[in-house]
């Protein structure tokens, strides 16, 4: 007995309904199943970095334009800055700082804020690991269910009064198995690259800080650049955009 939907009618094939689309998940022995749970998968993950990796980007801008604007960085100025901060990264160096700033120098601060840096890493890239996975298993799935597709569609050669048209057709249910696995792993690549880049951003806002710590923290104040008109009004305009 034939297990598998196959719906009826000329439109077979043309119209994407649920049980056309059950008959394509059955015809690949469930590997349309597995590849949708990987679509689902995927998705989570890009949404919800995406969201988390985008609002420390634009909060930890603010923090990086207002410590940029003091000459010097004191201990009550550290500990303003750190409460503004909140949880983002930039609050661990700020914190770093001031439990080092009375008892170290500026190569011993900076020494301090790297290790700070390294520590927060790893958590700035977590669950990317699961997009990297996504984006090769996923056509390979994809070609593993066409390869059970084609099972089935060949082993209607061996049926007596085959029509070929059932062999054509059985070939092209399968190949939306590799279709939609190239799909996915399309969507998986663009994420991780967006996220890997957002990633970075973060690790230059945190360079940028730590920087910013040491050459406000070594005694020195830090003299302001004289900035032209043109040059605000660019900034302003970068700022707004």
């Amino acid at each position: 007995m034939n297990l598998l939907y196959r719906p009826a009618g000329k439109h077979r094939g043309k119209t994407l309904s649920i049980n056309y689309i059950i008959y394509l998940a059955n015809y690949s022995d469930g590997v349309l199943y597995v590849l949708a749970a990987l679509l689902l998968v995927a998705l989570a993950v890009i949404i919800d970095r995406s969201w988390s990796l985008r609002s420390t980007i634009m909060q930890g801008q603010s923090i990086i334009r207002t410590t940029a604007e003091r000459p010097a960085l004191s201990q009550g100025d550290l500990l303003a800055l750190c409460d503004a901060a909140g949880r983002l990264p930039e609050a661990e160096l700020l914190d770093t700082a001031m439990r080092h700033l009375a008892a170290t120098g500026p190569e011993a601060m900076a020494n301090r804020l790297d290790e700070t840096v390294m520590l927060i890493a790893p958590a700035l890239d977590r669950r990317l690991w699961v997009l990297d996975t996504v984006v090769t298993l996923a056509p390979l799935l994809g070609l593993f269910g066409t390869i059970i597709g084609m099972f089935h569609a060949f082993n209607v050669l061996a049926q007596p009064g085959h029509a070929p048209a059932e062999v054509t057709g059985g070939v092209a249910d399968a190949l939306v198995a590799t279709a939609f696995g190239i799909f996915i792993a399309m969507l998986g690549l663009t994420g991780y690259n967006a996220l890997t880049n957002q990633v970075r951003l973060v690790i230059h806002q945190l360079d940028s800080m730590k920087m910013m710590i040491v050459n406000r923290t070594d005694g020195l104040p830090m003299v302001p650049a004289r900035v032209s008109a043109a040059a605000q009004q660019a900034r302003a305009a970068l700022v707004e955009a």
